[in-house]
């Protein structure tokens, strides 16, 4: 049964165009099912999550990662009373304005939109989904609803400064910027963390970058799960004690998040979803050992894989490709696909950000591909990591 402070698809604030509602699934439901259905979800699955082009079949790409997001966040939202159905679509979306290459493409791309606006993934998920995306005959985007809206663009908490993608959809359609989001987009932040941190630290155990042993010595909080672990399956190989480690490590995390937060919530006493909306801090969160936890597994992860020395030399070639796509692109617009070239805007800022929106659709292979036909040559070892 749902919470008094659960999203209520029954008194959504609707949609920016007027629709018949349907008989069956109610406007979360179908908020998820389109999301589902885009174009931008399924280029997820050549997206960079970690690793550029692997060299095995295992590692997470942008499509699993906001898989494994949803299955935590769903399960979650179910023990709180939240909306799944909302909590799900979040889960699922929070991705969608990621350009190929990841966070190096994302640098790129604003770098070299600094002039027109810039440029971050977040923003151009809203886009993505409000313009970008044609699947209907009577409006551009997807047209989900204000409260799926609402929870990508302040999943992360209030958003003073919005980017021009995010403060131009906003001027349409207010999404109450500087207030928090309701709870199912608060968790959908949390589910994220709990999903990269783990899942990463399992890619980084495959790939060799580290092993348990110097993870442990680094990390209390992985110290304590595998230490767990190991004494539930005494004698069992490394391979299968990682896997059990990842598993264990993310219901205590959860645990941890389902407890904290009920704690707030009593705290609150929130009448409606409005009211965490109004509260002066999140209500969704870790403990404060957890917290504490959880950065020093980011820290290692972030010393020992993201900015692994043998990786690093990886960022370059990606951000050369994100950004001589761009330059010549830019330059010579008439390059750009039939159907990108006939929408092409006249005038600046125009010209520039559909430059940059046929980029940041792009998936990794696509990129390379389009950099290959343009005249650019570039080797990116297999297994590569940025």
């Amino acid at each position: 049964m749902a919470a008094r402070y659960a999203s209520d698809p029954a008194v959504s604030r609707g949609r920016l165009h007027s629709e018949k509602p349907s008989a069956r699934r109610d406007a979360f439901q179908r908020d998820r099912d389109r999301i589902i259905h885009s174009t931008a979800f399924r280029r997820l699955k050549h997206k960079t999550q970690v690793f550029v082009s692997p060299d095995g079949d295992h590692f997470r790409t942008r499509l699993t990662h906001s898989l494994e997001v949803a299955q935590i966040g769903r399960a979650v939202a179910r023990t709180l009373g939240l909306n799944e159905d909302l909590t799900e679509a979040l889960c699922l979306a929070h991705d969608l304005g990621h350009p190929p290459f990841g966070h190096v493409g994302e640098d790129v791309l604003a770098a070299r939109m600094a002039p027109w606006g810039g440029f971050d993934h977040n923003g151009h998920t809203i886009r993505m989904l409000t313009a970008l995306e044609v699947r209907y005959a009577d409006f551009d985007g997807l047209n989900l609803s204000w409260e799926t809206l609402e929870g990508l663009a302040k999943h992360n908490g209030p958003v003073a400064s919005p980017g021009w993608a995010l403060a131009g959809y906003n001027a349409r359609h207010d999404l109450e910027l500087a207030t928090h989001a309701g709870a199912e987009a608060q968790l959908a932040a949390l589910s994220d963390d709990i999903a990269y941190d783990n899942h990463d630290l399992d890619d980084g155990l495959r790939a060799g970058l580290f092993t348990l042993e110097e993870v442990a010595a680094a990390v209390p909080l992985v110290a304590e799960c595998l230490e767990a672990v190991r004494a539930l399956h005494p004698g069992a190989p490394d391979d299968r004690l990682a896997a059990e480690l990842v598993r264990f490590q993310i219901g205590r995390m959860a645990d941890d998040l389902i407890d904290e937060t009920t704690r707030r919530l009593a705290a609150l006493a929130p009448a409606d979803v409005d009211a965490i909306r109004r509260a002066d801090a999140p209500v969704v969160g870790f403990s404060e050992p957890m917290q504490a936890a959880e950065r020093d597994l980011k820290r290692f992860l972030y010393a020992n894989m993201y900015f692994h020395a043998r990786n690093l030399a990886m960022r370059e070639p990606a951000a050369a490709v994100t950004g001589e796509l761009f330059d010549t692109l830019h330059a010579d617009p008439s390059q750009l696909p039939a159907d990108w070239g006939a929408r092409l805007p006249a005038s600046e800022p125009g010209r520039a950000r559909h430059i940059a929106d046929f980029i940041a659709g792009m998936t990794d292979r696509y990129a390379l591909k389009t950099f290959e036909v343009l005249g650019g040559r570039i080797t990116f070892p297999p297994g590569a990591i940025i």
